[in-house]
């Protein structure tokens, strides 16, 4: 990224004051890089152990196939998905609250033993898959935050802090040679100037 400059005291102080302000929120930027890097390991860790769940859900489901084929499915719905959010790190995350279902009356007397036990089995997939989806949305906000944190703290870091100093010491540099060249240019009009006035003052005596 080019610095856009000019080689004089205004433009120098305002790239002094934007170098300032990025070394300034640079370190902000790193501390929250760092969170951001541990909770999307803690949130990755989760996913593992949600994906794990799911899938001995879903080897106990199988082993009663047989069985499922009997269960009439309506007797249970999900109505609602009650969530909230939450602020993880300075990145807002949607946050299971509760899953609620409705349940219609059957006859315990004409449906088999096991139905009972269905409907809580059915919760629980229902509930471990409702979660995991939870956990995918938490994971992928929370990866596409640190990404985009890394990107800034790269562009501050490698970009535009070397970038602010190179251009300050261009335009230093600059005023310090100007600076010299200007003193160095009265020195040499106070010499003349001098050897002048001394070579009216020996005419002055010659005559």
């Amino acid at each position: 990224m080019a610095i856009s400059f000019q080689y004089n005291k205004t433009s120098l102080q305002g790239l002094e004051k934007n170098l300032k302000m990025r070394q300034r929120t640079l370190p902000t930027l790193q501390n929250k890089e760092t969170a951001l890097r541990m909770e999307v390991k803690k949130a990755k860790d989760e996913m593992k152990k949600l994906d794990e769940e799911v899938e001995q859900r879903i080897k106990g489901y199988d082993q009663m196939i047989a069985l499922w084929g009997e269960f009439d499915t309506s007797l249970i719905h999900v109505d609602d998905v009650k969530m909230s959010i939450k602020k993880i790190a300075g990145v807002r995350v949607p946050v299971l609250d509760e899953v609620v279902y409705s349940t219609k009356e059957f006859s315990i007397f004409s449906s088999p033993k096991w139905f009972a036990d269905g409907f809580e089995q059915l919760k629980a997939i229902a509930d471990v898959g409702i979660r995991q989806e939870f956990m995918r949305k938490k994971v992928d906000l929370l990866e596409y935050a640190r990404k985009k944190t890394t990107q800034k703290v790269n562009l501050f870091e490698k970009v535009q802090i070397p970038g602010y100093q190179d251009a300050i010491r261009k335009i230093k540099r600059f005023m310090e040679d100007e600076e010299n060249l200007s003193k160095s240019s009265q020195k040499i009009v106070k010499s003349k100037r001098e050897k002048e006035q001394e070579k009216q003052r020996k005419e002055g005596v010659a005559v």
